[in-house]
């Protein structure tokens, strides 16, 4: 059973409560321990040896505090907590507060992400929160509330209202709470409640993503309830539901959006959602699933679907950005089965062949070569065939043939030092690369930056700090405009805790020239590094401030 949160809780107070339960599992204590091994997933099933030697950080004890108190994630407790100060203001306050808990910023305004779990606490804490507005009964599927307005007034089910100037079938589609057992399907009763009712299937809003807000939301980019149902919550009962009313599967969102969703996808596609120009089968090699890449093959996907814009323009076609993503054979094998012109070739004339060498891409080259793509390779593409492979010794052999390379290739074959830093499980390829004098400086990468920033970036420590004593420097800049620190702080602020070890990556850069932080004077947050302001996560600013954790 979870711990009950004090009647005031403040987010200090719960973080104080994390410090001391990692210093107490430093000291080997036993009562820390067993209570990481019953919270915290990764401790589950672990010795005390083995977990009092573990390097948990202050980001796994925020965790484990976290579901002590019944959250899945220390952001879903720090946002319960706000939501709850909040609501001891005024009325109107709460309310809102509570909408940006159940809707993405793109909806609500703001620029955070949904916490559903979050607004359940609340909800249960507070049920007076979502009184006396039908629109705030749309978010949690009350389904009488719901019936109650539309025989007040029919009209209401097209019109927009509420905090957040929604229309009903919008706030249904767009609830988190759809994610949540025991509100999926009151909120699924909503929506067939409203389209019964007369509700247009296609009613959308624009986008209040800011510097949008909802007094003034985007007037080109529209937001349906399909892309609410299978874009954001990937719920294939509510874009059944929808689809079967009429709604429009190319909406231009639904289809991009739904790609973690197989069974959203089918059903996009069975209603006639059209792969080419949705940039579809381009987002979904952005990630493993060849399941999904099949599916958008077999209903009309074009294996060699021109590029719309960056950055797989500088790639060219489906088969080449996969190669670039270093997506598994399943994937090429799946493109050439469709088609894809084993041939190709990047717009600075690379072929498919030569690029996956390139990329330390061994079978998948295979597979090109006996679709009839293979072809001899230059001594500068045998040199980073080597060095992409890891093999130090034939790319030595080949250096001492010609001792200008690395320094010969060109800027497209430089690249690939920073491309391959921005993925895991390469470190073996760029430590050959960097041994043999791959320029640390070249930027690439779909945000144009640097190895070291791409490593910082993941969270990569022990990759960023190799770099770093290899000569890379955290002045180092990327195509945003700012240095590495700056990418340290939206990466510990907007990825998921346990993604990346950031705390270890502002180590490496403090031990290697970046600057100890200071405290801003004027008391108004984060911190000043070289003058300039920047916010970090809590860890990673006790870290750059030079507190031990």
């Amino acid at each position: 059973m979870a711990r009950s949160l004090p009647d005031h809780p403040h987010i200090d107070q719960l973080k104080r409560q994390a410090k001391e339960l990692l210093a107490a599992h430093r000291r080997g204590d036993a009562e820390a321990l067993a209570r990481f091994r019953a919270s915290l997933p990764a401790a589950q099933g672990r010795n005390d040896a083995s977990l009092a030697a573990s390097k948990l950080r202050l980001h796994d004890a925020q965790s484990c505090v976290a579901r002590e108190y019944g959250f899945p994630s220390w952001a879903e407790l720090d946002a319960f907590v706000i939501s709850r100060r909040a609501a001891t203001a005024s009325r109107a306050e709460a309310v809102l507060e509570w909408l940006r808990l159940v809707y993405a910023g793109d909806i609500s305004g703001s620029m955070r992400r949904p916490r559903p779990a979050a607004a359940v606490r609340l909800l249960a804490e507070n049920a007076d929160v979502v009184s006396g507005d039908a629109l705030l009964a749309c978010a949690i599927g009350d389904v009488e509330q719901v019936r109650a307005a539309i025989a007040r007034d029919p009209a209401w089910v097209n019109r927009p209202s509420g905090p957040l100037n929604l229309p009903p079938l919008v706030a249904v589609a767009h609830s988190s709470l759809l994610r949540v057992p025991g509100f999926a399907e009151r909120l699924r009763d909503c929506a067939r409640l409203l389209l019964a009712a007369g509700a247009d299937p296609n009613q959308a809003v624009g986008n209040r993503w800011p510097p949008a807000s909802v007094a003034q939301p985007s007037e080109t980019e529209r937001l349906s309830a399909l892309y609410g149902a299978a874009g954001q919550n990937h719920d294939p009962g509510l874009t059944a539901l929808l689809l079967e009313a009429g709604a429009d599967p190319n909406d231009g969102e639904s289809l991009y959006h739904a790609l973690e969703s197989p069974d959203c996808v089918d059903l996009l596609l069975r209603a006639g959602a059209r792969v080419t120009g949705s940039n579809a089968l381009y987002r979904v090699l952005d990630w493993e699933a060849p399941e999904v890449l099949r599916l958008l093959l077999a209903r009309g996907g074009d294996a060699n679907e021109p590029t719309s814009g960056r950055p797989t323009a500088d790639w060219g076609s489906p088969l080449l950005w996969a190669i670039h993503r270093r997506r598994s054979p399943a994937h090429i094998a799946a493109l050439l089965a469709a088609g894809a012109d084993p041939k190709a070739r990047t717009p600075d004339g690379a072929s498919a062949y030569t690029v996956a060498l390139r990329f330390g891409l061994t079978e998948v080259a295979e597979l090109l070569r006996q679709a009839g793509g293979g072809e001899a390779l230059s001594l500068e593409d045998q040199f980073i065939a080597a060095c992409a492979a890891g093999d130090e010794a034939a790319a030595r052999a080949i250096q001492a043939q010609r001792p200008d390379l690395p320094a010969a290739l060109s800027d497209s074959q430089r690249r690939l030092l920073p491309e391959l830093a921005a993925e895991w499980g390469c470190d073996a390829a760029i430590a050959v690369m960097v041994r043999l004098g791959w320029p640390l400086t070249v930027q690439a990468g779909d945000w144009n930056a640097t190895a070291l920033n791409h490593a910082v970036f993941r969270g990569d420590a022990a990759l960023a700090r190799f770099l770093l004593e290899c000569g890379a420097r955290w002045t180092e800049r990327h195509g945003y405009g700012d240095d590495v620190s700056g990418t340290l702080s939206w990466a510990s602020l907007n990825l998921p805790e346990e993604s990346g070890d950031w705390a270890a990556c502002a180590q490496a850069l403090l031990d290697h020239g970046m600057p100890v932080a200071r405290p801003p004077a004027d008391g108004k947050g984060g911190v000043l590094i070289e003058g300039g302001r920047k916010w970090f996560s809590e860890e990673v600013t006790e870290v750059l401030l030079g507190v031990v954790t």
